[in-house]
Order: structure tokens, then sequence, then C-alpha cells
């Protein structure tokens, strides 16, 4: 009706999703990325996670710990599950994403490369999943396989690339993962994010307090996060 707004000036936007069972994280999944670092593209998905505590606002800050000084970047697409399912076919498992949404997988890549190249604590710390700025249903995406997914810092481009880059679709990564876990209502699944990230830069560029991170997927929105 219109009826029921507030400005959005006096409102803080939360992540549409703030404490869910599971956020699965997928490495390696787009060719482009890939290629900037020189590595085969897997034969089958590389799966990581991130803890549900990392999660923030679209328009939150990310706190830059100091425990890292290779803070880095990554735009990605995340489908959030809506329908419980094990062993889901690849043919039917879209039937078990309610929509999608935007996020920052923002990572330490100085602890992807101690603790045991473990790359859990890397991707975990708090602030470390801004999201949002909505879930977007997936009926209102004409073709989640063809978006543009981009990331700037500071006004400068960073990643610009599609996600028919995927090296796996969002149907073939549900039919993976469910093959060892159940999915639940409210799970978050990243994607993967494109080439562009901080590290592989010549020379590398890594985030520092002040700067600022643009996340945006076409016909999903955008996300920013200050740094501090």
């Amino acid at each position: 009706s219109g009826q029921h707004r507030v400005p959005r000036a006096t409102a803080q936007l939360l992540a549409p999703l703030g404490d869910p069972e599971k956020v699965i994280c997928v490495g390696l999944n787009y060719r482009d990325h890939c290629q900037e670092q020189n590595v085969k593209v897997p034969g089958e998905p590389v799966i990581f996670s991130k803890f549900p505590s990392a999660i923030t606002g679209p328009f939150d800050d990310i706190v830059h710990p100091q425990d890292t000084s290779e803070l880095d970047w990554e735009v990605e697409l995340a489908a959030v599950i809506g329908k419980r399912g094990r062993h889901i076919q690849e043919a039917v498992a879209l039937e078990h994403v309610l929509g999608f949404t935007v996020a920052n997988d923002v990572s330490a890549r100085d602890w992807q490369k101690r603790n045991g190249r473990q790359w859990l604590l890397s991707k975990t710390f708090d602030t470390f999943c801004p999201l949002g700025p909505a879930i977007v249903t997936k009926e209102a995406v004409a073709d989640v396989h063809n978006l543009w997914i981009r990331s700037s810092v500071n006004g400068q481009r960073m990643q610009d690339s599609n996600t028919r880059n995927l090296v796996f679709g969002v149907p073939a990564l549900i039919a993976w993962v469910s093959r060892f876990v159940t999915l639940v209502p409210g799970d978050i699944l990243l994607t993967g994010t494109p080439a562009g990230v901080g590290l592989f830069r010549k020379p590398p560029v890594f985030l520092k307090p002040g700067d600022e991170v643009q996340c945006e997927i076409e016909e999903l929105g955008t996300i920013c996060n200050r740094v501090v």
C-alpha cells in the first residue's frame, strides 16, 4: 500500500538471515578466478564453511582484525535454501532454493596459509560475511546463471564477471553438498568468487581501515561496507 514505510536513512538494514544453521562456501568455482592464480579448474566442488557469527548487515562495518595484514574481498552469489533435503538430485535442486542474495566472502589471506592450510579461520572472523540487501526469490530472477557480478574498492572496479562463468552451477552444488549433509531452510550457500581479488593483483592489494567495499549482482542489488 505504501502506507507503512520508513525513510531509509532512519533505519539500519540487517542481514536478511542472521543465524542460519550452516554457511557453506565454495572455492575455485569461477574459471577466471582459477586462471588468475594459475591453478586447474577443479573436477569436483571445493567446499569449506564460515560460522554464522561471521554474518553482518549489507551496510555494516567490516572489522579489520589485528591478527591479519592481508584482508581481501570476494563478491559472491549466495543461494538460500528453502526446503529441507538430502541426496537431492540436480534436476530438482532449484526446488530447494528460496532465493538469492549478495555476499562478500571477506578473507584473511595470511591465515589461509596457516593453521594447517585449513581455510576456516581465515574466512570466519566476526563481520567476514556481509550479506544482503534482501533475499530475491528465485521466481524473480530471470536466469541466475547469467548475472553480472562486480566488486569495487573505494570506487575502483576490482571484479567484473558473470555467473555464467561458474564452474559448478547452483543445482550441481546443491546436489553435491547434499550428498554429505542435510540442507535445511535458512542454510546459505556461497557459490564462489570471480577473478579480481586483491591477493592475485600485481602487486597484491589488501584492504585497510577506511576502505569502502561495494559488491553488486545484477537483479539482486548492492551491499557496501566500510573497513574499520
